[in-house]
């Protein structure tokens, strides 16, 4: 896991070495174990590289790398699980690898497989590789975009970076907000993540599945993966379902243990996470064959809410117990909501629905005792359904019929979207300048076009919807930045994409019962972890107790910073109303969750076009 940028000049101009040298400075965070920066002999591609030191962590995983023909230079991050795999297969044909890493297996198999190596890649992933006779750049990210990868082909120039901030570093990247990604954002803060658009108008975020080609100063982006094209045939039986599934299960979970350095948990007490570690230990007292696996992997890390009806501490202390993991508790007091609040603002590098201030805190922790990849819940929810909280199976219910509607006629997207607005309005919770009852557009994630099976249900689709458009990208941009604010690699066991698409193709009652949603996985992973987990269906969520801080310092802290309006957030917001709005709420200590999720994103969007080189 490291941070990567790149600039390929599309005049006769050099790359500027300085500026690859502050990209990379931007990125330090994601590589702490070193630097490394290429340039090729005309001086018009650059490449940079910081590394996180977790796979060989000796000099010879360093990059940028070359391939053993000298033709190709990579910079990478990601992990690629099943390396030791396509090693063997490589070495089959006659490879001879001067390193251990995953990173000269990608090198190597573009050089007998070109393109098609992406296929055989099961990890998370954003790369560079230059081909040095041909002169082509060619980008790639990951299935499901669990890695970023941003870039703008402003002045003259193709610059990528594994963070927007690094891009926004450059002078010469003029900085202008992009009112449209505001608007969509502040609307529906789960909306832009999974779509090319970022808040800066010349950056653009390469979509999950999705690679690139630079030649003759042209980019070709075209999508190297679908989904719903690779959904396989499943067992008819329950039983054999339940099978297949913890086979599946376990074999993510068995190739994400692969680490030279020591791995851990972020336990919320919740199934997922619980599910996890339970599969961990289970994997490391059973499995006859360690090929790579860490063998320190006992520490669990609990977020603590003291006093709190969001605190979750005895069930996860139960799971970690139940694995024989060491915890390791991280208390989030009441009162600490403003501790550290510009470093986590800043970290986030754009817009959240709230403040992640409680995974920052967590994988800070992991990083002081020397852990620096955390195997972690994301996924599930998106994957299986989330949970049935109280009086909400019926709100439930309808946004799945909702999802189907959507699904099978598309042209009612825009009145879905008005009424939208009006509930809003009606709720206090809308202030955006746009007239009613039009609402934002913005530009669709790629995966929402898919065509999917005819036999699908309501439920089926909204998941998709959720897991490729909406709710999984931003999650996942959040835990990508939290982590590695701190240089620690989150890896998700959810994510295998043989396990996504197997699950994908269960039908709706797989999935969901009367009582339960995630029904699959309560079954299938009997045994991994406590009963009481296991057949749990309240579920808090890994989250800062955002309420109980907006009624506290936080809400006082959001009036104020909203008294320094930035000019492009008041060309888009009702800035007086909203204004008036979030003191109201504070003086009656009125803040509930959908107020906060809804807007908090205002605030949130108010401090970064006021502290970044976007708004500048």
């Amino acid at each position: 896991m490291c941070g990567v940028a790149g600039i390929v000049s599309a005049t006769d101009r050099p790359v500027a070495r300085d500026d690859l040298a502050l990209m990379a400075s931007a990125l330090r965070h994601r590589g702490p174990d070193g630097e490394g920066i290429w340039l090729n002999g005309s001086g018009r591609v650059g490449l940079a590289h910081r590394r996180l030191a977790i796979i060989d962590t000796t000099s010879r995983g360093a990059q940028p790398m070359f391939s053993s023909d000298q033709r190709f230079v990579i910079t990478l991050n990601g992990e690629i699980y099943n390396f030791l795999e396509l090693r063997c297969e490589l070495e089959v044909l006659g490879t001879r690898f001067n390193s251990n890493t995953d990173t000269e297996v990608i090198l190597e198999g573009w050089r007998h497989w070109g393109e098609s190596v992406l296929e055989r890649l099961n990890g998370m992933w954003a790369f560079a590789l230059h081909d040095t006779i041909s002169g082509e750049t060619f980008l790639a990210r990951d299935r499901f975009g669990v890695k970023p990868l941003f870039y703008t082909t402003a002045a003259g120039h193709l610059a990528f970076a594994s963070e927007m901030r690094a891009l926004t570093a450059l002078s010469w990247l003029a900085p202008k907000p992009n009112e449209r990604a505001i608007e969509q954002l502040l609307f529906d803060p789960f909306s832009i993540e999974g779509t090319e658009e970022t808040l800066h108008e010349s950056v653009r975020s390469l979509p999950a599945g999705y690679c690139a080609t630079y030649a003759n100063s042209k980019l070709a982006i075209r999508r190297w993966w679908n989904t719903s094209l690779h959904l396989p045939d499943v067992p008819k039986s329950d039983i054999a379902q339940q099978e297949k599934f913890r086979e599946l299960f376990l074999d993510s979970v068995r190739l994400r243990m692969r680490s030279d350095v020591s791995i851990g948990t972020c336990l919320s007490g919740g199934f997922d996470s619980s599910a996890i570690v339970g599969a961990i230990s289970h994997i490391a007292h059973t499995s006859a064959s360690h090929q790579r696996e860490a063998a320190d992997w006992r520490s669990a890390f609990i977020a603590s809410f003291p006093g709190s009806e969001y605190d979750e501490t005895d069930q996860a202390l139960l799971a970690a117990r139940f694995a024989q993991a060491h915890p390791y508790s991280i208390e989030i007091r009441r009162t600490g909501a403003l501790e550290d609040i510009d470093s986590v603002l800043e970290d986030t590098d754009g817009v959240a629905a709230g403040l992640a201030t409680a995974p920052w805190c967590i994988y800070r922790k992991l990083r002081s005792v020397g852990t620096v990849v955390s195997l972690d819940g994301h996924g599930a929810d998106e994957l299986m359904g989330g949970y049935f909280q109280g009086g909400q199976r019926a709100g439930h219910a309808i946004r799945n019929f909702a999802s189907g509607a959507l699904s099978h006629w598309p042209a009612l997207g825009p009145a879905m979207r008005c009424a939208q607005r009006l509930r809003l309005r009606r709720a206090g919770l809308d202030f955006l300048r746009r007239r009613l009852p039009t609402a934002p557009t913005g530009v669709p994630a790629p995966p929402a076009n898919d065509r999917l099976p005819s036999r699908w249900g309501n439920l089926n689709r909204r998941l998709y919807h959720m897991f490729h458009c909406t709710v999984l990208p931003t999650i996942l941009r959040n835990f990508d930045r939290m982590s590695m604010a701190h240089g620690v690699e989150s890896r998700a066991p959810f994510l295998d994409w043989r396990l996504v698409t197997y699950t994908m193709a269960l039908p709706d009652a797989a999935k969901q019962s009367a009582q339960y949603t995630k029904l699959i996985a309560r079954h299938a992973l009997t045994g991994l972890l406590p009963d009481e987990i296991r057949l749990n269906a309240r579920k808090v969520g890994f989250n800062s107790p955002m309420p109980v801080w907006m009624n506290g310092a936080l809400g006082d802290w959001a009036l104020a910073a909203l008294r320094r309006p930035h000019d492009a957030f008041q060309a888009c917001v009702r800035t007086e109303q909203l204004t008036k709005r979030v003191r109201d709420l504070n003086r009656a200590q009125a803040w509930t969750w959908e107020r906060t999720i809804r807007l908090w994103p205002y605030v949130n969007m108010n401090w970064y076009l006021n502290n970044t080189r976007v708004g500048s």
